[in-house]
Protein backbone atom coordinates (compact mmCIF):
# COMPACT_ATOMS: atom_id res chain seq x y z
CA UNK A 1 0.00 0.00 0.00
CA UNK A 2 0.95 3.61 -0.53
CA UNK A 3 -0.38 5.80 2.27
CA UNK A 4 -0.28 9.60 2.17
CA UNK A 5 -0.42 11.35 5.54
CA UNK A 6 -0.58 15.07 6.28
CA UNK A 7 0.59 16.58 9.54
CA UNK A 8 1.21 19.85 11.39
CA UNK A 9 -0.47 23.23 11.26
CA UNK A 10 -0.23 25.18 8.02
CA UNK A 11 1.25 28.67 8.08
CA UNK A 12 -0.41 31.45 6.12
CA UNK A 13 1.86 34.47 5.58
CA UNK A 14 0.83 37.98 6.59
CA UNK A 15 4.19 39.45 5.65
CA UNK A 16 7.77 38.07 5.44
CA UNK A 17 7.98 37.61 9.23
CA UNK A 18 4.40 37.01 10.44
CA UNK A 19 2.01 34.14 9.87
CA UNK A 20 -1.42 32.82 10.81
CA UNK A 21 -1.15 29.31 12.22
CA UNK A 22 -2.55 27.07 14.97
CA UNK A 23 -1.46 24.94 17.92
CA UNK A 24 -1.04 21.62 16.11
CA UNK A 25 2.22 19.86 17.03
CA UNK A 26 2.04 17.33 14.19
CA UNK A 27 2.41 14.42 16.63
CA UNK A 28 -0.73 12.55 15.56
CA UNK A 29 0.12 12.77 11.87
CA UNK A 30 3.70 11.63 12.45
CA UNK A 31 2.43 8.73 14.57
CA UNK A 32 0.13 7.64 11.74
CA UNK A 33 2.95 7.86 9.20
CA UNK A 34 5.29 5.80 11.40
CA UNK A 35 2.60 3.20 12.14
CA UNK A 36 1.86 2.80 8.42
CA UNK A 37 5.57 2.41 7.70
CA UNK A 38 5.92 -0.24 10.39
CA UNK A 39 3.05 -2.18 8.80
CA UNK A 40 4.99 -2.29 5.53
CA UNK A 41 3.33 0.55 3.63
CA UNK A 42 5.14 3.03 1.46
CA UNK A 43 4.45 6.34 3.15
CA UNK A 44 4.50 9.93 1.95
CA UNK A 45 4.31 12.42 4.82
CA UNK A 46 3.26 15.91 3.73
CA UNK A 47 4.02 18.09 6.71
CA UNK A 48 3.68 21.72 7.66
CA UNK A 49 6.48 23.04 9.92
CA UNK A 50 6.84 21.16 13.22
CA UNK A 51 9.52 20.65 15.88
CA UNK A 52 9.54 16.90 15.19
CA UNK A 53 12.39 14.89 13.70
CA UNK A 54 11.89 13.50 10.20
CA UNK A 55 10.97 9.81 10.55
CA UNK A 56 13.23 7.23 8.92
CA UNK A 57 12.24 5.35 5.75
CA UNK A 58 9.42 7.76 4.96
CA UNK A 59 9.26 10.23 2.09
CA UNK A 60 8.87 13.60 3.82
CA UNK A 61 7.51 16.54 1.82
CA UNK A 62 7.77 19.83 3.71
CA UNK A 63 5.25 22.55 2.94
CA UNK A 64 4.17 25.84 4.45
CA UNK A 65 0.72 27.04 3.52
CA UNK A 66 -2.57 25.29 2.81
CA UNK A 67 -2.07 25.96 -0.90
CA UNK A 68 1.38 24.34 -0.77
CA UNK A 69 -0.08 21.32 1.04
CA UNK A 70 -2.89 20.97 -1.49
CA UNK A 71 -0.47 21.04 -4.42
CA UNK A 72 1.76 18.34 -2.88
CA UNK A 73 -1.12 16.07 -1.84
CA UNK A 74 -2.95 16.39 -5.14
CA UNK A 75 0.13 15.55 -7.22
CA UNK A 76 0.96 12.59 -4.96
CA UNK A 77 -2.57 11.16 -5.16
CA UNK A 78 -2.67 11.57 -8.93
CA UNK A 79 0.54 9.55 -9.18
CA UNK A 80 -1.19 6.72 -7.30
CA UNK A 81 -1.99 6.11 -3.63
CA UNK A 82 -4.28 3.79 -1.69
CA UNK A 83 -5.21 6.14 1.13
CA UNK A 84 -4.99 9.72 2.35
CA UNK A 85 -5.08 10.35 6.10
CA UNK A 86 -5.54 14.09 6.51
CA UNK A 87 -4.27 14.65 10.06
CA UNK A 88 -2.93 18.15 9.41
CA UNK A 89 -4.62 21.17 10.97
CA UNK A 90 -5.15 23.21 7.84
CA UNK A 91 -5.87 26.91 8.32
CA UNK A 92 -9.39 27.88 7.26
CA UNK A 93 -8.35 31.45 6.43
CA UNK A 94 -5.40 33.21 4.81
CA UNK A 95 -4.63 36.90 4.31
CA UNK A 96 -6.23 38.19 1.13
CA UNK A 97 -2.77 39.43 0.15
CA UNK A 98 0.58 39.02 1.88
CA UNK A 99 2.69 42.16 2.26
CA UNK A 100 6.03 42.04 0.46
CA UNK A 101 7.75 43.88 3.33
CA UNK A 102 7.31 43.71 7.09
CA UNK A 103 4.23 45.66 8.13
CA UNK A 104 5.40 48.42 10.48
CA UNK A 105 3.62 49.91 13.45
CA UNK A 106 2.23 53.40 12.95
CA UNK A 107 2.49 55.87 15.82
CA UNK A 108 -0.94 56.65 17.23
CA UNK A 109 -2.58 53.64 15.54
CA UNK A 110 -3.95 51.24 18.17
CA UNK A 111 -5.90 48.96 15.82
CA UNK A 112 -5.58 47.55 12.34
CA UNK A 113 -7.68 45.35 10.10
CA UNK A 114 -6.50 42.21 8.32
CA UNK A 115 -8.66 41.04 5.42
CA UNK A 116 -8.90 37.25 5.21
CA UNK A 117 -10.10 34.88 2.53
CA UNK A 118 -10.84 31.16 2.67
CA UNK A 119 -8.03 28.71 2.02
CA UNK A 120 -8.63 25.92 -0.51
CA UNK A 121 -10.48 22.89 0.91
CA UNK A 122 -7.98 20.09 0.39
CA UNK A 123 -10.28 17.13 1.04
CA UNK A 124 -13.07 18.58 -1.08
CA UNK A 125 -10.63 19.20 -3.93
CA UNK A 126 -9.26 15.64 -3.98
CA UNK A 127 -12.48 13.77 -3.12
CA UNK A 128 -12.88 12.36 -6.65
CA UNK A 129 -9.33 11.04 -6.81
CA UNK A 130 -8.82 7.32 -6.06
CA UNK A 131 -8.08 6.08 -2.55
CA UNK A 132 -9.59 5.91 0.92
CA UNK A 133 -10.08 9.39 2.40
CA UNK A 134 -9.77 9.95 6.15
CA UNK A 135 -10.38 13.37 7.66
CA UNK A 136 -10.01 14.82 11.15
CA UNK A 137 -12.44 17.04 13.04
CA UNK A 138 -10.72 19.01 15.79
CA UNK A 139 -13.62 20.56 17.69
CA UNK A 140 -14.32 22.48 20.89
CA UNK A 141 -18.11 21.96 20.91
CA UNK A 142 -20.75 19.60 19.46
CA UNK A 143 -18.01 17.09 18.63
CA UNK A 144 -20.12 14.41 16.95
CA UNK A 145 -22.53 16.79 15.22
CA UNK A 146 -19.73 18.75 13.60
CA UNK A 147 -17.82 15.58 12.69
CA UNK A 148 -20.86 13.97 11.02
CA UNK A 149 -21.53 17.11 9.00
CA UNK A 150 -17.92 17.25 7.81
CA UNK A 151 -17.89 13.52 7.00
CA UNK A 152 -20.93 13.93 4.75
CA UNK A 153 -20.03 17.28 3.19
CA UNK A 154 -16.55 16.16 2.15
CA UNK A 155 -17.51 12.66 1.03
CA UNK A 156 -15.06 10.94 3.37
CA UNK A 157 -14.78 7.25 4.17
CA UNK A 158 -13.81 7.93 7.79
CA UNK A 159 -13.48 10.91 10.09
CA UNK A 160 -11.58 11.06 13.37
CA UNK A 161 -13.16 13.48 15.84
CA UNK A 162 -11.34 14.82 18.85
CA UNK A 163 -12.09 17.50 21.44
CA UNK A 164 -9.11 19.83 21.34
CA UNK A 165 -10.32 21.78 24.37
CA UNK A 166 -9.31 18.83 26.59
CA UNK A 167 -6.09 19.30 28.54
CA UNK A 168 -5.04 15.64 28.54
CA UNK A 169 -5.53 14.95 24.83
CA UNK A 170 -5.28 16.60 21.42
CA UNK A 171 -2.84 19.40 20.70
CA UNK A 172 0.75 19.34 22.01
CA UNK A 173 0.47 16.15 24.09
CA UNK A 174 1.33 12.51 23.40
CA UNK A 175 -2.17 11.12 24.01
CA UNK A 176 -5.48 11.44 22.25
CA UNK A 177 -9.12 10.57 22.85
CA UNK A 178 -11.07 10.22 19.61
CA UNK A 179 -14.23 8.93 18.02
CA UNK A 180 -13.89 7.28 14.60
CA UNK A 181 -17.01 7.62 12.44
CA UNK A 182 -17.68 6.05 9.05
CA UNK A 183 -20.08 6.88 6.23
CA UNK A 184 -22.43 4.03 7.26
CA UNK A 185 -23.09 5.69 10.62
CA UNK A 186 -20.90 3.49 12.81
CA UNK A 187 -19.05 5.16 15.69
CA UNK A 188 -16.00 3.78 17.50
CA UNK A 189 -15.39 5.78 20.67
CA UNK A 190 -11.83 5.22 21.86
CA UNK A 191 -10.63 5.90 25.41
CA UNK A 192 -7.57 8.00 26.20
CA UNK A 193 -4.57 6.30 24.60
CA UNK A 194 -1.24 7.13 23.02
CA UNK A 195 -1.29 8.76 19.62
CA UNK A 196 0.55 5.72 18.26
CA UNK A 197 -2.27 3.47 19.48
CA UNK A 198 -4.81 5.83 17.91
CA UNK A 199 -2.82 5.61 14.68
CA UNK A 200 -3.05 1.82 14.69
CA UNK A 201 -6.79 1.88 15.26
CA UNK A 202 -7.25 4.27 12.34
CA UNK A 203 -5.07 2.15 10.07
CA UNK A 204 -6.99 -0.99 11.03
CA UNK A 205 -10.11 0.67 9.61
CA UNK A 206 -8.28 1.91 6.51
CA UNK A 207 -6.94 -1.59 5.81
CA UNK A 208 -10.41 -3.10 5.98
CA UNK A 209 -11.81 -0.55 3.52
CA UNK A 210 -8.94 -1.05 1.07
CA UNK A 211 -9.31 -4.84 1.26
CA UNK A 212 -13.07 -4.61 0.68
CA UNK A 213 -12.57 -2.50 -2.46
CA UNK A 214 -10.04 -4.93 -3.90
Amino acid sequence: MHVVVSAGGTQEPIDPVRIITNRSSGKQGYAIAEAARDRGARVTLVTAPTALTDPDLIEVVKVGSARDMLASIESTLRAGADALVMAAAVADWEPASAARQKVKKVDGQDRTTLELTKTPDILATVRELPGVKVGFAAETEDLLGNAKEKLSRKGLDLIVANDVSATDAGFNVDNNRVVILDRDGAQDELPLMSKRDVADRILDRVRRIVDARH
